[in-house]
């Protein structure tokens, strides 16, 4: 959605000022993503605070207006009438700056962020393509922290700006848990590999699990199945929930309903987590332009996990937009 766009909602809910504090909602609107303290004030005539150490950046990347972020006092100037706040605006920013005016708390812009323009994708396309390239160079031998190290590492030669999160190896035993740290142990199979390059600001997110045994085949299969038949269900319209739903009915016909044990899966952009979430309790309807995740994953405890992680864009139907295919050999 364009700023404008933004704008003429704000009208609509009769929101006069809007504050904006989450970094990534900044670069959404104005391209420039701030690394300190910046607010944005949307308006007939927006501005952007920024400190003095960042000026020089906000004013080569943004379309909007930049002024130096000296006090909060200054920026009060700048605000009229009902004040539109996020979420996630603090109580004591709160105090300094909306204690004398009426205020809304508003998702105007997550709202908008939803639906990913033809850019957008095309940043997250180019942020997988680092990844996955980057996972195919790695060594996978040695420690968890060893090979965790390596990827970002490759990712970063790769021009990614960063981990698009806090990867993750975990292997054997370990893999039995969904969000396990990395650990100095050796690698033993499974190794559940999740991780994510940035690319001008947008996020990628994908997991392998390399599997060896029998058994692990076993599982690696039914997740397979199950993350197949989910992807093949997206189309506009459809319910987040009825997604998860797919996933975890088939999970549950093999006996493993308590072994999927999170979501499976959400949006992605920005941020590596955003709307919607693709679970039981989101009854959203998926949209045209949406981009997620569909990760489903068995969680055998004391034993190993698998987990396997596509990006999705919603179109007419549903298009992956990974190209590394789902089981790996090292």
């Amino acid at each position: 959605m364009e700023l404008k766009e933004i704008l003429n909602t704000m009208h609509q809910e009769d929101i006069d000022s809007l504050i904006v504090l989450k970094p990534e909602n900044i670069a959404y609107l104005t391209g420039f993503k701030p690394t300190t303290s910046s607010v944005l004030i949307l308006k007939d005539e927006s501005v952007l605070f920024t400190p003095k150490m960042e000026i020089d950046d906000a004013s080569a990347q943004s379309g909007i207006q930049i002024e130096e972020l000296k006090s909060m006092d200054g920026i009060k100037k700048c605000l009229k009438g009902t004040l539109g706040i996020e979420d996630s605006m603090t109580v004591s920013t709160y105090k300094k700056l909306c204690n004398d005016f009426e205020t809304e708390v508003t998702d105007i812009i997550e709202s908008s962020r939803i639906l990913k323009s033809d850019d957008e994708v095309k940043s997250i396309k180019k942020a997988i393509e680092i990844a996955e390239s980057s996972l195919l160079n790695t060594d996978i031998s040695g420690t968890e922290n060893k090979v965790a190290a390596e990827l970002e590492y490759n990712m970063r030669i790769k021009e990614s700006m960063k981990p698009a999160f806090e990867t993750i190896v975990a292997s054997g035993i370990r893999s039995s848990l969904p969000h396990a740290t990395v650990s100095s142990h050796n690698l033993e199979k499974p190794v559940v590999v999740d991780w994510g390059a940035v690319w001008n600001n947008y996020c990628s997110d994908t997991t392998r699990t390399i599997i060896e045994s029998e058994k692990h085949t076993e599982i690696f299969e039914i997740v397979l199945e199950a993350q197949k038949k989910a992807i093949k269900v997206i189309k506009p319209g459809i319910k987040a929930s009825y997604v998860d739903k797919v996933a975890r009915d088939i999970i549950g016909e093999y006996g493993y309903a308590d072994s999927f044990i999170h979501s499976t899966g959400h949006g992605l952009g920005l941020e590596v987590h955003e709307k919607p979430s693709i679970s039981k309790n989101d009854q959203s309807k998926l949209q045209k332009g949406m981009v997620i995740t569909v990760e489903p994953g068995i969680y055998i405890k004391g034993e190993f996990g698998v987990r396997i992680e596509d990006v999705i864009h919603v179109k007419n139907r549903s298009t992956v937009l990974n190209k590394m295919k789902k089981k790996l050999d090292f």
